[in-house]
């Protein structure tokens, strides 16, 4: 029997977020930084990559950690609390190029750049440190620097995209996004000049060439899109950060995450550098947008998304990352299938429990929770730097055990899809205080297709029902109405 894959594909323990998927050979390799679960920041932990058969995207492994904070000479010595997100292009000698930027080089986390680069031999092995992205005369390149660099082997030409939009007196744009500001304020305000070059530069999505070296900067440090969006098709979904440029055919797609945060958008140009017309969101972690769907009734806890597009195998797939543990700062990788249209479009994709499976997971055995799309009480927050101490459902751990956690009355928990033979039984694994019922839907508010009681139980007890629903593809809700507060370890079809 074919083995099946879930979201999140890696193992329910790895937290690589801002994932930058590349097919080098028969293999597709999976780029990003490296949280910690149940983390206290983002990208604690140093780089790994994982791999699979294009053939076979059940089949990850993981390659190991393939470059670590203490190899970078500046960085060495430093308390660093950010190592962000990396990107690797095969260079026109045939090796691979990891180049990254990260922060704590003053010991606060309060530092940008230069953007540091590394090499190897193929692409997973492990990477040695080259240089720093520099002018012909040996200086740093720090114009616009900030971090999460995207490189691109344009038929031998080696394009770094990078930035991230920065508050600016004035920009007009960001006024409705002031919480958000003051975030990121935060974060950046410590070395602004440094950061900035001059008081009165903006940052942006930004694009350098670099030589043969791929190190020494030929094409200054330019916009490829508008920083002052007010009046341009950008306008409803700003640049905010994670660059990320893929060409297909002779069209550039550039990849980005907006001003809402939650989502990936993409603007496509005849050329590299220029011209880019906003196309549309791609993919949001809280399914905003979808069919119209407003913010205020987002599906998860939203936050920071960071991502691209890769065709593996003849397929287009996003990956994305979705938010556990109440924080930014335990993101795990997720990827759905997605269509390239004739005009060139990316329509929208819903978040799902089986993006790399090939279709619908089969309606047997156990599966899982944590598996689930859709976690929310119909007031989920939109995360931000902090780890939150208010009461939602979420995906966390204890132990070697994964589970949802915070479970009360009203609490709603959706898979798409399982593949249904007909009626059976439908079980539940739980464990809490809580007692009520859990109703099996085939939709939020749809028909019911099963009632399962739960008792109180002090450890991981089962609970199960007698499931009518037809045989066929459908989402599965379950809608808790208790008293107390429970947790869910697993389902089972029975």
């Amino acid at each position: 029997m074919k083995k099946q894959v879930f979201n999140p594909f890696l193992p329910l323990y790895e937290c690589i977020p801002d994932g930058e998927p590349h097919v080098f050979g028969d293999r597709v390799y999976l780029y990003g930084s490296h949280d910690k679960e149940g983390g206290e920041t983002f990208c604690m932990l140093d780089y790994a990559v994982y791999s699979a058969p294009v053939d076979d995207l059940s089949d990850w492994r993981c390659e190991g950690t393939i470059y670590r904070t203490e190899q970078d000479p500046i960085y060495a010595q430093s308390d660093r609390k950010f190592m962000y997100a990396p990107d690797v292009v095969q260079g026109n000698d045939g090796r691979y190029y990891l180049y990254y930027c990260m922060s704590g080089r003053d010991g606060k986390g309060g530092y940008f750049g230069p953007i540091s680069v590394a090499v190897c031999d193929s692409p997973a092995g492990k990477y040695e440190f080259l240089g720093y992205v520099k002018y012909p005369d040996g200086s740093p390149m720090l114009k616009y620097v900030c971090f999460d660099p995207g490189v691109l082997n344009d038929n031998g030409t080696i394009r770094i995209y990078y930035g991230t939009q920065y508050p600016h007196e004035e920009n007009e744009d960001f006024a409705s996004n002031e919480a958000l500001i003051q975030d990121e304020m935060a974060m950046f305000n410590k070395s602004r000049e440094e950061i900035l070059g001059t008081p009165d530069s903006v940052m942006g999505a930004c694009m350098a060439v670099v030589g043969d070296d791929m190190l020494t900067v030929k094409e200054e440090p330019k916009h490829i899109i508008p920083y002052k969006t007010k009046g341009t098709d950008f306008e409803e979904h700003p640049f905010f950060e994670a660059s990320s440029m893929r060409k297909v055919g002779s069209k550039y797609y550039f990849i980005y995450s907006s001003w809402k945060n939650h989502e990936l958008c993409y603007a496509t140009s005849d050329y590299p550098d220029r011209d880019f017309k906003f196309g549309g969101t791609i993919i949001s972690n809280g399914d905003v947008g979808l069919n119209g769907r407003k913010d205020e009734d987002r599906l998860n806890m939203t936050g920071t998304t960071h991502g691209s597009i890769e065709n593996i195998n003849g397929q287009w797939y996003v990956f994305y990352h979705r938010l556990t543990h109440k924080s930014d700062y335990s993101r795990q990788a997720c990827a759905e299938r997605i269509t390239i249209l004739e005009d060139g479009s990316i329509p929208q994709v819903e978040i799902t429990s089986c993006g790399l499976n090939g279709g619908p997971l089969r309606a047997e055995g156990r599966y899982s929770a944590v598996i689930a799309c859709n976690i929310t009480n119909g007031k989920m927050p939109h995360g931000s730097n902090k780890i939150y101490s208010d009461s939602f459902p979420n995906v966390n751990h204890c132990g070697e055990d994964k589970f949802i956690a915070e479970i009360k009355s009203g609490t709603i928990i959706g898979y798409k899809y399982f593949d249904f033979s007909g009626s059976g039984r439908i079980g539940v694994t739980v464990k809490g205080n809580g007692s009520g019922t859990l109703s099996v839907k085939d939709s939020i508010g749809g028909n019911v297709a099963a009632v399962i009681d739960i008792a109180p139980c002090d450890d991981w007890t089962d609970f199960s029902s007698e499931l009518n629903i037809s045989a066929g593809i459908h989402p599965l809700f379950l809608e808790f109405s208790v008293e107390g507060e429970i947790m869910l370890k697993e389902i089972q079809f029975l």
